[in-house]
């Protein structure tokens, strides 16, 4: 598989991803206004801005926007382009590398993500997003669980099909832990909070929803909310889709099908700091965690989930030549791939 199709199908489902995630976050946060008292305009801003930081595009919104309301977060997560990370922009560009490879997925998958990219890109969306913004999430979501489905049923699960898994579960790593730093404020430096006050089980319940985790949450520990509980489940759960520990055993596994490695092996960077990620959240334990301070902790993960999609970069994408003549066969190579493509393509 050449290069350039790999980095396709890889971003073109971290964007999918990126999309839905961010529809669950700012949807959650926009229902959890309605059970929270006293939202004078300094506590909007605090309720507001994590969500922007937990994103890691603070600098971006206030480059475009001098304070963290309800309108401008909602603006520069959804609709506005000049956000790389907006819902908008994130279907946008999982559009533009789907077309980059349309040789390579189904006219299903193609359709849906069409769809998808017709729809936020009309005067519809933002007639739907008026009338009701939970709507327009939700249409967001089922768009891209209907893309994810479709890629299950309709592509050969091949090396192609494996990158964008590495993609997917890269992404939802990334998001789950950034979304469970989302009121990292609320928490001490270190340790577990003694007393778990009403308004911050509801916004750990929220966290909960925007991982879609609340009824799989209460499965397994009832109605009960705390910190503690909730961090374990999306950090270290070993059958919850979204958590953590799920998320990176799957990237493991889909790296290692790419390569053909056997586990307990590794043949590049990729897959050693893949595997290595694993045995940590396996031995792990949530006290550990929160013994060290729960979000300085989430840091370093995210720095190592950014260490993986670097060294897949290497490994795989960044692609140096020993010889003019391999780059010249890799450039001849791509160039009939995007000939077969354009005859493919419908006029």
């Amino acid at each position: 598989m050449l290069s350039r199709v790999a980095n396709s199908l890889y971003w073109m489902f971290r964007y999918i991803e990126r999309a839905e995630n961010i529809a669950r976050i700012v949807d959650v946060n926009l229902q959890l206004l309605l059970d929270l008292r006293d939202l004078n305009e300094q506590r909007l801003a605090e309720h507001w801005l994590p969500i922007v930081q937990t994103t890691g595009d603070e600098e971006q919104f206030f480059a475009l926007h001098q304070k963290a309301t309800a309108q401008n977060v909602t603006e520069f997560l959804v609709f506005q382009l000049e956000n790389p990370n907006s819902i908008v922009s994130s279907i946008c560009q999982a559009r533009e590398n789907a077309r980059m490879v349309r040789d390579q997925i189904t006219i299903e998958l193609w359709e849906e993500l069409n769809r998808l990219y017709w729809f936020v890109k009309t005067p519809v969306a933002r007639q739907v997003w008026k009338d009701s913004p939970s709507e327009f999430f939700q249409q967001i979501k089922a768009g891209s669980l209907h893309i994810i489905g479709l890629t299950d049923a309709t592509l050969i699960h091949n090396e192609g099909w494996w990158f964008a898994q590495v993609g997917k579960f890269l992404e939802r790593a990334d998001k789950t832990s950034r979304i469970l730093d989302l009121r990292y404020e609320t928490l001490p430096a270190k340790g577990v909070p003694k007393l778990v006050s009403q308004e911050d089980a509801l916004e750990w319940s929220a966290i909960l929803r925007s991982c879609s985790g609340w009824d799989a949450y209460k499965s397994i520990h009832g109605a009960e909310v705390n910190p503690r509980l909730v961090a374990e489940f999306l950090l270290l759960n070993e059958d919850f889709p979204r958590s953590v520990r799920f998320c990176v055993s799957e990237l493991n596994h889909a790296l290692r099908r790419i390569s053909g490695v056997a586990e307990g092996r590794f043949s590049n960077d990729a897959e050693k700091l893949a595997g290595r990620l694993v045995a940590e959240l396996q031995f792990s334990t949530i006290d550990e965690i929160f013994a060290s301070g729960l979000h300085g902790y989430l840091d370093a993960l995210q720095g190592k989930l950014n260490d993986i999609g670097a060294a897949l970069f290497n490994a795989y994408i960044f692609q140096s030549f020993n010889n003019l003549e391999d780059e010249i066969m890799v450039q001849q190579e791509e160039q009939q791939q995007q000939l077969r493509r354009r005859d493919a393509s419908p006029a």
